[in-house]
């Protein structure tokens, strides 16, 4: 018998156990490959609708038609977080599960690092793929990598696709469940994405939630000091606001799972 199913696994066995369940799963792969797509196709789409448009606003941000696309291509990284950690609560098996890898905190962060390679080598791949396309498409009005600016977005950015994932995946063993999860999830990303946080009278509040925190480093919030689409922060500590919501969701996950019963 081995050492895993003994109970006797070390960290890099539960690992590398978790990375097996993951790329031998065909929707990880499908997920992933969607992701990039996402990215890539939208951005190619906003920088060509830029573009094409007879009139520009006065300020006008190509990095705003870059990461605009990542509103929607962080949706199949949410739900491969939420699923990565509620899949066996799902099928019954977490039982079983618990019983090869009976110290939980062991088998939490198992989990996560399994995923985590993988997840931040998309965001990146999608960020540039959004970034490259966009810029293409802009024709005379897009920037390279060298200008100003943009090599650090393309890192916060990066960073902000794989601490969505993760704070998915913390609010998805915190309720174990994937339908309730995503059912909280994908409405607040939707409603997000298509400015709710910019609404007069909700912003004061609303801003500080994780992927209005992010905003700021996708440059999808205008200039600094605009009064309707600005933020009272930068893009660094909105990253830093989004790094603290991650933290405390993958800490109530942990608590969960040591706490209640499988």
């Amino acid at each position: 018998m081995s050492a895993l199913a003994e109970g006797r696994g070390t960290m890099r066995d539960v690992v590398a156990a978790e990375w097996i369940k993951i790329r031998t799963v065909r929707s990880t792969g499908w997920t992933m490959l969607l992701t990039v797509a996402l990215g890539t196709g939208l951005g190619a789409l906003v920088g060509l609708s830029f573009r094409n448009a007879p009139a520009r606003p006065g300020f006008f941000d190509p990095l705003f038609a870059a990461f605009y696309s990542l509103t929607l291509a962080q949706l199949p990284l949410v739900v491969f977080g939420v699923v990565t950690v509620t899949a066996e609560y799902t099928s019954g098996t977490i039982h079983a599960s618990l019983a090869a890898v009976p110290r939980r905190g062991v088998f939490y962060a198992g989990k996560l690092l399994g995923c985590l390679p993988l997840v931040l080598g998309v965001s990146v791949a999608t960020v540039l793929g959004s970034f490259f396309a966009s810029q293409a498409t802009l024709g005379p009005d897009g920037v390279g990598l060298g200008a100003p600016g943009v090599s650090e977005a393309v890192i916060g950015c990066s960073l902000y696709l794989t601490l969505m994932c993760l704070f998915a995946a913390g609010l998805g063993m915190l309720l174990r469940s994937s339908t309730v999860s995503l059912a909280i999830l994908l409405p607040l990303l939707f409603l997000g994405s298509q400015g709710l946080g910019n609404v007069p009278g909700l912003k004061t509040f609303l801003q500080y939630l994780p992927d209005q925190a992010g905003a700021v480093m996708l440059h999808l919030t205008g200039p600094p000091g605009d009064p309707q689409f600005g933020r009272d922060y930068g893009a660094w500590t909105g990253l830093a606001i989004l790094t603290l919501w991650t933290a405390a969701a993958l800490l109530a996950g942990h608590l969960t799972l040591r706490r209640r019963d499988a």
